[in-house]
C-alpha cells in the first residue's frame, strides 16, 4: 500500500506476526518497520482528529510493505463521524495565541478533497498555506 495519512479520526489496526508496517519520520532516520506484538492493536491517529486537535495530534504518514516470505494479514477498523457533521478545530484548543490550523469541513467534503488531492488534502483547508500566502503577498492584484 503507498504512503498515507489516514482520513479518518483514528483507525484500529489488528496484525498478524508478519510486519509489513511502515511508519515514516521526518528527521534522518526515514522509513521504520513496527514489530507487530501478539494480541496489540495498532491506533492510528487519522486527518479528521489532526484537524479536530489543531494539529497537536499528528496523523502519521505509513505504509503497508510486502512480506517477501510470509503472508501478511491486518484487519483494520475505521472510526469517523456521520458524512454530513462538521468537523474543525475544537474551541478548547484554539485562542489568541493559538488560532485555527483549518476551516470546519464535513467528513464527506474532506473525503472528496482528499481524493482529488491526496497528501496535499489537508493544505488546501489550511487557513494558512501556500496559497493563501501567495495571495497575500501579491500586491498586483487590488480589489475597489
Amino acid at each position: 500500500m503507498a504512503a498515507h495519512t489516514d482520513s479518518t479520526i483514528f483507525n484500529i489496526l489488528h496484525q498478524n506476526n508478519t510486519n509489513g508496517l511502515q511508519v515514516f519520520r521526518g528527521d534522518s532516520t526515514g522509513w521504520i518497520t513496527l514489530q507487530p506484538h501478539p494480541g496489540a492493536l495498532v491506533i492510528v491517529i487519522g486527518d479528521l482528529m489532526h484537524i479536530l486537535s489543531n494539529g497537536l495530534y499528528l496523523n502519521p504518514l505509513h505504509r503497508a510493505v510486502v512480506n517477501q516470505t510470509q503472508h501478511r494479514l491486518s484487519i483494520v477498523y475505521l472510526h469517523g463521524p456521520p458524512s454530513s457533521v462538521k468537523i474543525g478545530p475544537l474551541p478548547q484548543l484554539v485562542d489568541h495565541n493559538n488560532p485555527p490550523l483549518y476551516r470546519p469541513i464535513t467528513w464527506s467534503e474532506y473525503l472528496g478533497i482528499k481524493a482529488q488531492y491526496f497528501d496535499k488534502a489537508l493544505t488546501t483547508i489550511s487557513l494558512k498555506n501556500e496559497f493563501m500566502d501567495a495571495a497575500a503577498d501579491d500586491d498586483s492584484v487590488k480589489i475597489d
